[in-house]
């Protein structure tokens, strides 16, 4: 009779391998849609009323959500924005912003579930105070489409290119925070996300919406970890 602990250790070899080969599966053909850089504009759509997230049609906002008094903007510390850095915890599913050592901001978010978010150390290239996102697959319930996503940080490396389209920005889609939700993107809540957006560099000036360059370079993102499989 075969010795039964080598039964069990066989089934659960077998019971991971199929759940790493179906993580890597979603990931391949539900991740986000690549972005066309030239075309962002930051602005709000009023001619969108309709968003799409895992095939179902829920209410876009019809409000402009971002529609803020840029001079009533607090901002901690006037400065370069050299010591400033961001980082993302996916194990925990959490978000840190620091100046030098002091942590100066803390939240739950949500990461990569249906698509991977990657790991490393990149740059904020652009800040958007909204844009379009779209990607994931209808044949395997993953499909989403949705308008005027607000407060969205881009960011990049020299492996991850600005055109995947990773970002970390506000959502109206869900309020799981604290569990993996995404397609690779950090979802924030919408007022807390505004907060670091403010905060990050580049610098907004009297603007909604920038492009980080060598005289006002975007902030560092640090993410770490590995997220729950949920």
């Amino acid at each position: 009779m075969p010795n039964r602990n080598l039964i069990l250790a066989l089934f659960l070899s077998i019971f991971l391998l199929i759940g790493v080969y179906s993580a890597r599966f979603f990931y391949k053909f539900s991740n986000q849609n690549p972005i066309d850089i030239d075309s962002l504009t930051g602005l709000y759509d009023p001619n969108e009323t309709s968003a799409v997230f895992n095939n179902e049609i829920i209410p876009a906002p019809t409000d402009d959500l971002a529609q803020v008094d840029i001079s009533a903007q607090k901002v901690l510390g006037d400065d370069d924005g050299s010591d400033k850095r961001i980082e993302v915890d996916l194990t925990n599913q959490k978000v840190y912003a620091y100046e030098g050592d002091k942590k100066v901001m803390d939240f739950l978010v949500s990461t990569g579930k249906w698509g991977k978010t990657p790991t490393g150390e990149f740059r904020i290239w652009t800040k958007l105070r909204y844009t379009k996102m779209s990607g994931g697959s209808k044949a395997l319930h993953t499909y989403y489409y949705l308008p005027n996503v607000p407060f969205v940080m881009f960011f990049s490396n020299s492996e991850v290119p600005a055109s995947k389209g990773f970002s970390l920005h506000g959502t109206y889609w869900h309020s799981n925070f604290g569990h993996p939700m995404s397609h690779g993107c950090v979802n924030m809540k919408t007022e807390e996300v505004e907060q670091l957006y403010y905060w990050a560099h580049p610098k907004l000036g009297d603007g909604q919406s920038i492009r980080a360059t060598k005289d006002n370079p975007g902030t560092k993102i640090i993410i770490y970890g590995e997220a729950p499989n949920e």
